[in-house]
């Protein structure tokens, strides 16, 4: 979900309920569009559980999580919130919450189990189908993720997204979903956070794959995510928008980024550099140019000649053969946790790595609160930057916040009054960015509608405005006052 490792300084007989009445969040009714899509998300990994299940085929999750010293507590996702069981109870959270979107995940491997359509596992298109229909027949609209972490591990063992073929087994799979799912979702994501899943996939090894390869697994992995992307894209584009009329895009993941001192030149420069190798890296290609950020590209390859690296050039070119990856976005989806300053260094100088590319060291200004786990700074006014920045210079398009969330860890508090004044006051941020920066804000999606399995960190951080006790066999989920308080907020807007 984040990069952690930083420096401080079809059944639709459903019964739908009625979304909460509380007292009215605080602020003029007109402070966002009437059709905003207030939601929730989460992920199918981190979710559903019946990891063996119905014909469910093992992910690189699953393999990586039953290895030893990967997770904190030899924790892992067999059973999670067991939602692929226990799925109408998430559903009366969603109601609960008053919700008019939902943002959830497909596991691959629980639709194709070896990765490729040579095999389709209808007991998990059955499921999905559930789950869809039983949201529309709620009143509330799915936006739907083909890709978060999960990789079949079948294709895996075949390379992974390291290899080239990887985009098109992606956009084979990309095809299928839009064909059995696209005449009911309007919204879709391929990738999460393609940043995340390289960096930590394959340079740092503390998410699946696992793979400790600096310096170059990672960019390859990341071009590979984007021209399975594009070519997914252009699917959609070619044969399934006229009829179905959805949108599609990737979600990207950024932290605001601002120099550690406003007016040093280093510090500035650091912060350029920075922003193009996380934010720049996949929005250049989608939105700007069709490639990577030149400050990027530059910078790799200078330390790649001061090293004496003689092979290709670690990041790769598109090739003017393939489906152009330039335009291949219907709205621009973010997912935005927190922020940090920046200044230069940082790097392992002598091998090549990611650090030593960017050379840029990010910092905690420490007047920022820290929420939960250590990394997580809360910064509400870095999302209206970020926001401002995305309009500024990705010509205004229309922007879901697709992740913001906010960590508990330690005892258990159901009555979270901190997280509670974090979603007052980041809607706030939201709404100025609306009304005073004029940016095309259209939806929010809080991190997460359950407390779930948080990748490296198991069960043991929260970011739920449901607590599910995962000690009980009955996983059952309780509201906590941040629940509450943003279902008084949606109730106020929708």
């Amino acid at each position: 979900m984040r990069d952690n490792h930083l420096i401080f300084l079809r059944d639709t007989h459903i019964k739908c309920n009625r979304p909460v009445r509380a007292a009215l969040f605080q602020c003029p009714k007109d402070m966002f569009p009437s059709d905003f899509a207030w939601g929730a998300a989460t992920a199918a990994y981190q979710i559903e559980g019946g990891w063996q299940t119905d014909g469910k085929g093992p992910s690189i999750w699953d393999t990586f999580c039953h290895e030893k010293g990967r997770v904190f507590g030899e924790q892992n996702g067999d059973v999670a919130c067991n939602s692929y069981e226990l799925w109408e109870k998430d559903l009366e959270c969603i109601q609960q919450l008053g919700l008019t979107h939902y943002r959830l995940s497909l596991s691959w491997a629980r639709l194709l189990p070896d990765g490729t359509t040579r095999h389709v596992n209808q007991k998990g298109v059955q499921y999905y189908n559930k789950v869809i229909d039983d949201l529309l027949a709620c009143g509330v609209s799915p936006m739907v993720t083909l890709y978060h972490f999960d990789l079949p591990q079948a294709l895996q063992d075949q390379g992974g997204w390291k290899s080239p073929g990887i985009a098109t087994l992606f956009d084979s799979y990309a095809r299928f979903c839009f064909q059995t799912f696209g005449d009911r979702v309007k919204l879709w994501l391929t990738i999460n956070e393609p940043h995340v899943c390289a960096k930590l996939g394959h340079e740092d090894g503390i998410h699946a794959p696992g793979l400790k390869e600096p310096g170059i697994a990672a960019y390859l992995a990341g071009h590979n995510m984007l021209r399975a992307h594009a070519m997914a894209w252009h699917s959609y584009n070619s044969f399934y928008r006229t009829e179905q009329k959805g949108a599609v895009s990737l979600a990207i993941n950024s932290n605001w980024l601002e120099p550690l001192h406003a007016g040093c030149a280093e510090d500035i420069a650091a912060t350029e550099r920075c922003r193009a190798f996380t934010l720049g890296w996949f929005t250049w290609p989608v939105f700007v140019t069709g490639d990577y950020p030149e400050i990027m590209r530059s910078a790799i390859d200078a330390q790649s000649k001061k090293l004496g690296y003689s092979g290709s050039p670690r990041l790769p070119s598109f090739s003017k053969d393939e489906p152009a990856v330039l335009g291949t976005a219907d709205f621009f989806a973010l997912n935005y946790y927190t922020s940090r300053k920046v200044k230069p260094g940082g790097g392992c100088e002598k091998t090549l790595c990611m650090k030593s590319d960017r050379d840029a060291e990010e910092v905690l200004d420490p007047s920022w609160p820290i929420c939960g786990v250590s990394w997580l700074a809360v910064v509400p006014h870095g999302l209206r930057n970020t926001l401002k920045y995305i309009k500024d210079t990705f010509n205004n398009p229309a922007v879901y916040i697709t992740e913001n969330g906010f960590s508990q860890v330690g005892q258990l508090q159901i009555d979270d009054v901190q997280r509670s004044e974090f979603y007052k006051d980041t809607i706030l941020e939201v709404a100025k960015a609306v009304q005073e920066d004029g940016v095309n804000v259209r939806g929010y999606f809080a991190w997460s509608l359950l407390d779930n399995f948080e990748w490296e960190d198991g069960f043991s951080v929260r970011f739920g405005l449901f607590h599910v006790d995962f000690a009980d066999a009955k996983l059952g989920r309780t509201m906590y006052q941040s629940g509450r308080q943003y279902a008084k907020i949606v109730l106020k807007y929708r």
